[in-house]
């Protein structure tokens, strides 16, 4: 079974977090994850987060569970 995908795209960083936003997140509250885990997870560096495009990959359970390179 695939695991469900959606577009986020990285927000600002601020300091070690990084904002996400979904349309699983909507008009609410965004995500707030470390920014060495997303750099870890998508290959993508730090200093080209900001405002880049990522696949969420959510788990089971509803939650964001991992994010890939778009």
């Amino acid at each position: 079974m695939t695991s469900p995908r959606m577009t986020a795209r990285v927000g600002l960083l601020s300091g070690d977090q990084a904002v996400i936003g979904t349309e699983h997140t909507g008009d609410g509250e965004p995500e707030r994850l470390p920014v060495d885990r997303l750099v870890a997870e998508t290959g993508i560096p730090r200093d080209q987060l900001p405002d880049a495009r990522v696949i969420a990959v959510l788990g089971d359970d509803g939650q964001l569970e991992r994010f890939e390179r778009k």
